[in-house]
């Protein structure tokens, strides 16, 4: 998904600043669909106030620095309206886990079973959150994209928990000089 289809998305269910539509990145229920940094969100903005997608205004408070809300607009609107009409790319699966599980002969058993751990509580800790999140949701199409998110984690979760001592068994296997080097 593209950062503009990102914050369009956002805007569409109210006013946002654009560290709201940061925070949205990082937490809740849109943090499941993008990654999505400051240096992308601006100029994304930008560029579609500059296209008549969105509009900002600029709130005051007393001390504190002023802050920019923006507002999507009907051409916004029909914009993003348009874009979910087309067909999403694959999604973008990337695991550092699983590169290190790919030399884990290289770190040994003891190494490869803190880092299983550590990845069995991190998906633990997002399937909680998404459950939580759906416990309080009201909204249909949301409370089915969780479900799909908590069956994808805890299916990840199920493979590590059935599988763990193979990878510590390959871990524990003996890696040449040659092999490291390549």
């Amino acid at each position: 998904m593209s950062t503009r289809k990102f914050c369009l998305a956002i805007l569409s269910s109210g006013d946002a600043t654009g560290y709201e539509i940061r925070k949205a990145a990082q937490e809740g229920q849109f943090s499941h669909f993008i990654e999505a940094s400051y240096g992308s969100i601006y100029p994304s903005l930008a560029k579609m106030e500059q296209e008549g997608l969105v509009t900002w205004r600029e709130e005051l408070s007393s001390g504190k620095p002023s802050r920019k809300i923006y507002s999507i607009t009907q051409l916004g609107r029909d914009a993003f309206l348009k874009e979910l009409f087309e067909t999403p790319v694959e999604d973008l699966f990337r695991s550092p886990f699983l590169l290190l599980a790919l030399y884990c002969r290289w770190v040994g058993p003891e190494f490869i079973s803190k880092e299983i751990d550590r990845r069995m509580e991190n998906l633990e800790l997002k399937i909680a959150d998404m459950k939580h999140e759906l416990e309080i949701n009201e909204d249909p199409a949301s409370a089915w994209t969780l479900e799909y998110g908590i069956t994808a984690y805890s299916a990840s979760l199920n493979y590590l928990k059935m599988n763990r001592s193979k990878l510590e068994r390959i871990a524990s296997e003996p890696v040449s000089h040659a092999q490291a080097a390549e």
